[in-house]
C-alpha cells in the first residue's frame, strides 16, 4: 500500500509499505480519508523528543472509510461497512483500528467526509462546558472546532460572541449561528467590546480554543463571576501563566476539556454523527482543503501556517 511517512522535520514522503492485516479484535480499514490534526504540528516541526523517520501513515488519527477485513473474534462488524476509526496511522491507503475503536456511519452519510476525532472533540467540549439556553458564551477561536462548536452552542440557544483574527473565520461563526463577532486584534479593544455586548457582566461560558498564551488570558478576562473557562485549545509549547487572582476575584470554574479515555473519544464520535444525521451538524463545508496523499506535507503547512480561507485539511486515500 501507499503511506505518508513523516521522514524530517518539515519533510513528508509518498513510500510503498506492506499492508498491515488485523489481529484478533481487529478490523483492517480500507480508507478514503483522514483529517489532519494540529496536534500533529509539534512532531511536523521538529521538536527535540520525536524520531524521525515516523512510522506510515503516522500520526494519522482521523481516518474514515470502508472495513477490508475482520479479524477474529469481533462482532457487529462486517467487510464493505463504512465507518470511522480512532486509529493512529491513518495518512495511508489502510490501517488496522480496534474493533470498539470504530464507529459505523449511516447510510444518510455515506458520501460524507468523517474526520471524526475533531467531531467527537467537539461534542465532548461542549458537554463539559455545561451550556444553556440564554447564556452569553464567548468563543476565543474560530478555526474547524471553533466552528463547530459556535454551532452547538448556539443550536443550544446561547448567544454567541465569536472572536478570531481572521475576517474570513468571524464570517464562518456568522453562518454557523454566532450573534455577536469580534476581531481579535487589540488586547483592551477586545475586552471593551465584550463589555458592551454584555452590559458588564462579561460571559457565562468562555471557551478558549486557540492554544496559545495571549488568548488564554482574554478567555479568562471575558469570564464573568460564576462562570465557567473551558481550556480546548492544545497547549503543548511550554508553561503557561495564569491570573489566578482574577479566576479568584470572580469565582470561576476552570474545565480542562481534553479527554485521554479512549471510550470517551469513541462516546463523542458517536454523538457527532447522530447530530449530522439530524442535520444539527455539516462539517462539509468547514472542510476547506483537500488534498491527495502524495502532498501530505503541504496540508501540514496549510495548518501550520492557517491562512485566510483555511479551516481544515483532509487527505484522501482513495
Amino acid at each position: 500500500m501507499l503511506a505518508g511517512v513523516i521522514s524530517a522535520p518539515r519533510e513528508a514522503t509518498l513510500a510503498r509499505v506492506e499492508r498491515p492485516a488485523p489481529g484478533p479484535g481487529q478490523v483492517l480499514l480500507r480508507l478514503e480519508g483522514s483529517g489532519v490534526c494540529a496536534s500533529s504540528l509539534p512532531l511536523w516541526e521538529g521538536r527535540t523528543w520525536f524520531d524521525y523517520p515516523q512510522a506510515a501513515g503516522a500520526p494519522g488519527h482521523e481516518g474514515w472509510g470502508r472495513i477490508a477485513a475482520v479479524g477474529e473474534g469481533v462482532q457487529g462488524l462486517r467487510e464493505g461497512m463504512r465507518v470511522a476509526a480512532l486509529s493512529y496511522r491513518a495518512h495511508a491507503e489502510y490501517d488496522v483500528a480496534d474493533a470498539h475503536a470504530v464507529v459505523p456511519i449511516p447510510p444518510e452519510l455515506d458520501h460524507a467526509a468523517m474526520p471524526a476525532e475533531p467531531l467527537g472533540c467537539a461534542v465532548n467540549i461542549f458537554r463539559r462546558s455545561g451550556i444553556e439556553a440564554g447564556q452569553t458564551v464567548a468563543i476565543v477561536g474560530i478555526g474547524f472546532l471553533g466552528a463547530l462548536l459556535t454551532r452547538l452552542a448556539a443550536n443550544a440557544g446561547a448567544r454567541v460572541i465569536a472572536i478570531s483574527r481572521r475576517p474570513f473565520a468571524l464570517e464562518v461563526a456568522r453562518q454557523a449561528g454566532a450573534a455577536e463577532t469580534i476581531l481579535m486584534d487589540e488586547h483592551a479593544r477586545i475586552l471593551e467590546e465584550a463589555k458592551r455586548i454584555t452590559e458588564g457582566r462579561w460571559c457565562e461560558r468562555v471557551i478558549e480554543a486557540v492554544g496559545l498564551q495571549w488568548p488564554l488570558d482574554l478567555a479568562g478576562e471575558l469570564t464573568g463571576e460564576r462562570g465557567r473557562l473551558v481550556i480546548a485549545g492544545y497547549h503543548q509549547d511550554g508553561l503557561r501563566q495564569v491570573n489566578l487572582q482574577l479566576w479568584n476575584w470572580r469565582g470561576i470554574d476552570v474545565v480542562n476539556a481534553h479527554e485521554r479515555d479512549p471510550a470517551r473519544y469513541i462516546e463523542g464520535i458517536r454523538g457527532a454523527i447522530d447530530l449530522m444525521a439530524a442535520g444539527v451538524l455539516d462539517p462539509e463545508p468547514l472542510i476547506t482543503h483537500r488534498l491527495p496523499l502524495d502532498r501530505l506535507g503541504e496540508a501540514l503547512e496549510l495548518t501550520r501556517k492557517r491562512p485566510d480561507g483555511f479551516l481544515k485539511a483532509v487527505v484522501t486515500s482513495h
